[in-house]
């Protein structure tokens, strides 16, 4: 037994007012990503903690569920009981026909 089970949240239950913490690299950051996400780097999160709300609905996206799970389970040994992991990450948002955005200026795609 690894703990606790990594608190999850499908796709279609993200509410629209969740905060959406993405914690994937630049590059998958600027080929496609949730409007209205916010972008901390996964490797940067135990510098920035101060970042990462603790009110409200956090749910933490990567683009299939690992890395964010990482996070969560990280932020929950840290005191954050308001963070779930997106299951199936970008991937399933997209699979889901979530809306995204890009900043490269080429059409939103999960890389």
């Amino acid at each position: 037994m690894h703990g606790s089970p990594i608190p999850t949240v499908d796709v279609p239950d993200v509410s629209a007012d969740a905060y959406l913490l993405d914690v994937r690299e630049p590059e998958e950051w600027a080929a496609g990503h949730a409007p209205g996400a916010h972008h901390l780097p996964m490797m940067e999160i135990p510098h920035r903690l101060a970042d990462v709300p603790k009110e409200g609905d956090v749910v933490v996206v990567c683009r299939s569920g690992g890395r964010s799970g990482q996070v969560v389970a990280y932020l929950n040994q840290h005191g954050w009981d308001n963070v779930r992991n997106l299951a199936g990450g970008m991937q399933d948002w997209a699979a889901h026909s979530r809306a995204m955005v890009s900043e490269s200026g080429e059409p939103p795609r999960v890389l």
